[in-house]
């Protein structure tokens, strides 16, 4: 909607509009019949002003808009008097959200905040990433999900049907937005350790996508978070009268395939073949195929398996400086051979084989537990299928874990299955006696999934454990020692990796790119972050991480030949800051601004006051 030009404009100041609007470039030679014609002004139809313009999250600056601004975009009097900095919203924000006690309300503020005001929101976000992460991503954003169907408010992202096929490039070319760089995709099978939540999902590529612009700068406007809902098996939300997607059980074999085939092939029509299509929370089954089918035709990579595995293994990478040991040294036991496990395992392999081992050598190194106790190869259950096989020992089979370990002895234990409690406390003073520092990874989200607390790691460990999880945990007192153990959060690698790519123009994600991140993490870790227990950075410093890990896949890149844009930077930090969001406000009129003055009902802007909690 166009707001109009006060009547009380003078011809002067009338002929002074005029040559702002053509210096906006919102003037129009367009037939009469599209012109609009206010007080003698012809302006384009499409242009934002008055009212929408306040509505457009892009364009909102709240109470930031300068009086000319609000003049010369005719919202002058659609907003209270005062002037405010952005300084002086960010301070209300973070009063706001401090008086909501529980944090799905504190998530569902941060939605509504992102849907008024993008800048404001984004530099809230990414200047309180500590206090924040865990409300936008995990583990809030796993209860956001499970509660989709009752706080879902206005779109954000797309929703592709199974019902759809045929037809996915029409859908994505609803989206409004010419120029989309980057996409997370998810059909909700496996949300985090919750199990399929179906379009319920949709909560993880938003959150996963803001982080890519809070923490990497990627343009909010050049990410598309996608749902494609073939149904759900969960038969609690198919009953659910709030469940927002399609009430039918999961569509499976050949005709899912084809659907995700179309989507792959719409991206590239749609957006070329630059786009960097991410995948999250797909089934088992369905992860690894889709990642073997299509690394090497879209650029594409799987957070679960890939962003996991690289975060993981910058823990274990950063450990050796408190062990004193190669990787290489090590005998690693894991828990789960799913996505994440798996991932972590292959990611573990390239890095041993970096310290001079073979293949097989590296693989030997590596025992692996899932539902049907020890991957061995003689096991009657079987279920060796695919990349399980690959780590499948020639030793007796073993159902039960707690024997494993004892037989194994292994000195790293990384827990990826989603079994809350499962390194109990006999598990864990087992692991203490065969090593002086135990290596234990808990890294099942959300945090009721994960194997055991860092409590428990440190009080069974008599304090001597190593101990990083996937979901955050509080400070801990052993004695007269205090812990603050780190979270091997994927969002340390991820965002950084999806700016390195894009502004490389790489085609096809290899693993060492992956591996790259994770020495770039590792190297982040400064002696006071051990000291305390942690083997990665503050998350603060994931801005900063995702920087270097960009920088350092460009020069990767450029190296080994598989960037497509060219000429290579000559300075690599200085190209990444020239392409990231800018989360401070900018004028919102042109700098050659043609008036020297308001031209009417001047105001003095009220004097800042400081915001007391």
């Amino acid at each position: 909607m166009l707001s109009t030009i006060p009547k009380t404009l003078t011809s002067s100041a009338r002929a002074a509009r005029n040559q702002l609007f053509q210096t906006l470039k919102i003037l129009t030679i367009a037939d009469d019949q599209q012109r609009r014609n206010i007080t003698g002004d012809i302006i384009s139809p499409g242009q934002v002003l008055g009212i929408d313009h306040l509505r457009d999250p892009r364009l909102n600056k709240g109470l930031g808009f300068t009086l000319e601004e609000r003049q010369a975009l005719g919202i002058h009097g659609l907003q209270p008097a005062r002037f405010k900095t952005q300084e002086e919203q960010l301070e209300l924000c973070r009063i706001s959200i401090e008086r909501y006690q529980e944090d799905l309300n504190k998530y569902i503020y941060l939605t509504e905040l992102q849907d008024r005001n993008e800048k404001l929101f984004f530099r809230l976000l990414s200047e309180n990433i500590e206090s924040l992460m865990p409300i936008v991503y995990t583990p809030t954003v796993g209860l956001a999900c499970q509660k989709f169907g009752l706080i879902y408010r206005r779109p954000r992202g797309l929703f592709i049907t199974i019902n759809d096929i045929g037809h996915v490039f029409d859908v994505l070319k609803n989206w409004p937005e010419p120029n989309v760089k980057a996409i997370v995709v998810t059909d909700g099978e496996r949300i985090l350790g919750l199990g399929d939540l179906g379009a319920c999902g949709m909560g993880i590529p938003v959150g996963k996508l803001a982080l890519y612009t809070a923490l990497a700068g990627i343009k909010p406007h050049e990410c598309l978070p996608i749902v494609l809902d073939v149904g759900t098996n969960n038969q609690n939300l198919l009953e659910d009268p709030l469940y927002v997607g399609l009430r039918q059980k999961r569509t499976t074999g050949k005709l899912y395939d084809d659907f995700v085939d179309e989507f792959m092939e719409a991206v590239v029509q749609r957006y070329g073949q630059n786009t960097l299509i991410q995948f999250e929370d797909f089934g088992n089954h369905n992860a690894f195929r889709f990642l073997n089918a299509y690394r090497e035709q879209y650029c594409t990579f799987n957070d679960d398996i890939q962003g996991t595995a690289s975060v993981a293994v910058s823990g274990l990478l950063a450990s050796k400086r408190l062990t004193n040991k190669k990787l290489s040294d090590n005998k690693f036991l894991f828990l789960g051979a799913g996505e994440a496990a798996i991932g972590i395992a292959d990611l573990t392999v390239k890095a041993l084989e970096n310290e001079g081992l073979s293949t097989e050598e590296a693989r030997g190194r590596i025992w692996m537990v899932d539902i049907d106790g020890l991957l061995a190869l003689d096991r009657p259950e079987g279920n060796l299928d695919g990349h399980k096989k690959l780590y499948a020992k020639k030793h007796e089979p073993i159902k039960d874990f707690a024997a494993i370990v004892n037989e194994i002895k292994p000195s790293i234990l990384i827990g990826a299955s989603a079994v809350s409690g499962a390194f109990t406390p006999e598990i864990l003073k087992n692991m203490s006696t065969f090593n002086e520092r135990p290596i234990i990874f808990a890294l099942s989200n959300p945090t009721s999934k994960a194997e055991c607390t860092a409590e428990q790691a440190y009080t069974h460990t008599e304090g001597r454990a190593i101990f990083a999880s996937g979901s955050p945990f509080g400070k801990v007192h052993f004695g007269d020692k205090l812990f603050q153990p780190g979270q091997g959060n994927n969002a340390y690698i991820f965002p950084g990796v999806a700016l390195g790519v894009l502004l490389a123009g790489i085609h096809h994600i290899n693993e060492q790119i992956f591996l790259i991140a994770s020495e770039t993490v590792a190297s982040n870790v400064s002696d006071e972050d051990l000291k305390r227990g942690s083997l990665y950075p503050p998350l603060s410093s994931i801005k900063e991480c995702s920087m270097q890990i960009a920088c350092q896949i460009l020069e990767y890149a450029y190296k080994e030949r598989i960037a497509s844009v060219y000429p290579k930077p000559k300075d690599m930090r200085k190209y990444v800051e020239s392409h990231q969001y800018n989360h401070n406000y900018e004028p919102s009129l042109p700098q050659t601004w043609p008036w020297p003055n308001p031209p009417y009902i001047k105001t003095r802007p009220l004097e800042p006051t400081k915001l007391k909690a």
